[in-house]
């Protein structure tokens, strides 16, 4: 099965359309993951959600979508996130809200573990070290586990060597395919499809051949001034609008 792995669209619908178009042109897929975050940040909240629920899809609880829930205290946040947040609750539809109440905080697909944040906390730890990543894998079972949050594209292996477990870490490249190995572990990023953070203003996404277990990484362009003015008419905080062309 082709699977197209997307994590922090965060409402920005014309990113989530370049994405969308590009795996198309890639092969297509079968079906979509999408990590959480969903909506928060971005213009088009309602959009982005009826746009993955469109395919054949499954999606985790993010922390904005909690958020956007009223499921924590928008205090958490800071100024401008949470101020995105209250935007974001006000334009929520009836049936956008069911579909975000709905969605589980982890998932389990075959081998593959699928939360939003890590699998020690699905929904807010922020895996960002390799020390954090390798406290990660006594919490699940699986080779494989699929994580969001941090929107910056990370893989982390864990193998064993000379009697222990040792771990690697690194970005992977854009436009390049890796071949994972079941009998090791991996706790794998797509990067962020609305909101990168690495200093590479590109759309994120992954494809996913889970029969090869080939994880194929992509960054793409999207027009990020369009989302930008959908942002600006919707009077969102001038910082959020501005991190898109720098992908911080």
């Amino acid at each position: 099965m082709r699977v197209l792995v997307i994590s922090d669209i965060h409402a920005n619908l014309v990113a989530l359309e370049a994405v969308l178009a590009r795996a198309r042109e890639e092969g297509g897929f079968d079906r979509i993951w999408c990590l959480g975050d969903l909506v928060g940040y971005g213009p088009n909240p309602n959009e982005c959600v009826a746009r993955v629920r469109e395919f054949e899809h499954i999606t985790v609880l993010g922390n904005h979508d909690a958020a956007a829930l009223g499921y924590v205290d928008v205090d958490e946040f800071n100024p401008d996130a949470k101020r995105a947040i209250l935007w974001t609750q006000e334009q929520l539809t009836t049936a956008t809200r069911m579909y975000l109440e709905s969605l589980p905080q982890r998932l389990e697909e075959g081998p593959y573990t699928i939360v939003h944040g890590s699998p020690r906390d699905p929904v807010w730890e922020y895996i960002l070290s390799p020390a954090i990543a390798k406290e990660q894998f006594a919490h699940f079972d699986t080779p494989f586990c699929l994580v969001g949050h941090t929107h910056v594209p990370t893989i982390y292996h864990l193998f064993p060597s000379d009697g222990r477990d040792a771990l690697t870490w690194h970005y992977p490249e854009p436009d390049k395919a890796y071949r994972l190995n079941p009998d090791e572990r991996w706790i794998l990023n797509p990067g962020s499809v609305g909101q990168p953070r690495d200093q590479d203003p590109r759309a994120a996404f992954v494809l996913l051949d889970t029969e090869t277990h080939t994880w194929h990484y992509y960054r793409i362009p999207y027009d990020i001034e369009r989302t930008q003015y959908l942002m600006r008419e919707a009077g969102l905080p001038v910082r959020l609008i501005v991190r898109l062309s720098y992908g911080w």
